[in-house]
């Protein structure tokens, strides 16, 4: 059994309530304090979930008892903090993206190097039972050689349920950035190293209303005020994987009645199709059509292989039992930072014209183990 990791969270917005609450579940994680920039947020958090300790984040930085800092700040906070926690001596493991450029991803992936410590990066839904299902099919040939694929989410954006939606339309947002990683983590994982990409992208909004109300219906707090839009809110990409694997991916929040269009990742073989559960969770369903002229093509559930029912922090556990153990850790700043190559691989691609060969060497994390009870991901 291993000696629990103290967490310390920077950043108590929307997102911490998920991790927060699977953490529970996970004994390697041990959330010792939370801190925000704006301390009754915080102080209330920590009560909610039964945490110690509510402070600020110059008092979290200098815990010497904080081993990993979880990250769950807005993304342009994301790599000035995580380089406050590694100056500190800390761990980190952030909510996506790794950063909103790939120069400061790789700052912060360079900079944890140079002190021997772990850059963590969200998501981590690809460990969940559905996508580890997936990649299972996948490794032992299910489908044959996969050909293509097809990877779409498709949206209206957030300012009518988010109270504070800006950020998602600045630099580091958008829906590549914003969704892009559930999507593009899973594609890793499913097909591996990727040789090249091509983009189109477009604002097709330059401003937005707000229209958030709240739970009884009443307007938000900045409800009709008007957003600039500054980033990109359609991606069109275009993947070649190092397999041969070809196919597209649609990030947008300027599309509605999307729903029917299909799953959200397909993968097509030789031998058959695979159709992927939503990247944004992690026990949705999988199906398989095994190709055979003899009989009409049909799609057939497929039970789940891996452990099913965890939740943002499974990610931040592994991490705390690769601190403890010394092996690699499965959302690594190496995998997050290839990602953040591809998002900004697309709007680059779509600027200058020509196709972007992201740094070679990525390297698909370990698979789940399937054979350990919930709550324990190393024996």
């Amino acid at each position: 059994m291993h000696k629990p990791v103290r967490v310390g969270v920077v950043g108590t917005g929307a997102i911490s309530g998920a991790y927060l609450g699977m953490a529970k579940n996970l004994p390697v994680v041990e959330i010792a304090a939370c801190a925000d920039i704006n301390r009754e947020a915080a102080a209330k958090k920590a009560a909610e979930f039964g945490i110690a300790r509510a402070c600020s984040v110059d008092e979290l930085m200098e815990d010497d008892s904080i081993e990993i800092v979880l990250n769950l700040t807005i993304p342009k906070a994301h790599v000035p903090v995580g380089l406050r926690a590694i100056e500190a001596g800390k761990h980190t493991y952030a909510e996506k993206p790794f950063g909103v450029n790939t120069d400061e991803g790789a700052a912060l992936l360079a900079a944890g190097r140079a002190k021997g410590l772990r850059t963590g990066c969200a998501p981590d839904t690809f460990m969940g039972a559905g996508i580890q299902t997936a990649r299972k099919l996948i490794d032992d040939g299910a489908i044959g050689r996969p050909i293509a694929f097809t990877a779409f989410m498709m949206g209206r954006g957030h300012e009518h349920w988010h109270p504070s939606p800006e950020f998602y339309y600045q630099a580091g947002g958008g829906p590549m950035f914003d969704m892009g990683p559930y999507y593009l983590t899973a594609l890793l994982n499913l097909l591996g190293p990727v040789k090249r990409v091509m983009g189109m992208t477009s604002i097709t909004r330059p401003e937005r209303p707000i229209t958030h109300k709240n739970k009884e219906g009443a307007p938000g707090p900045k409800f009709g005020q008007i957003m600039k839009v500054e980033t990109p809110d359609h991606v069109l990409g275009m993947m070649e994987f190092e397999n041969g694997c070809c196919g597209s991916i649609i990030q947008s929040f300027a599309t509605r009645a999307a729903a029917g269009a299909g799953s959200p990742i397909v993968v097509y073989g030789t031998d058959g199709t695979l159709r992927v559960p939503d990247p944004n969770s992690f026990d949705g369903p999988v199906a398989l059509c095994r190709f055979d002229d003899a009989k009409p093509d049909e799609f057939v559930d497929v039970p789940h292989t891996f452990v099913k029912g965890y939740g943002r922090s499974v990610g931040l556990a592994d991490m705390a039992y690769a601190v403890r153990s010394g092996r690699a850790e499965r959302c690594n700043g190496e995998q997050a930072l290839t990602v953040l190559e591809l998002m900004q691989g697309f709007l680059d691609s779509s600027r200058t014209g020509t196709a972007v060969t992201p740094t070679p060497g990525y390297k698909r994390p370990a698979p789940m183990p399937a054979e350990l009870p919930y709550g324990t991901l190393d024996a």
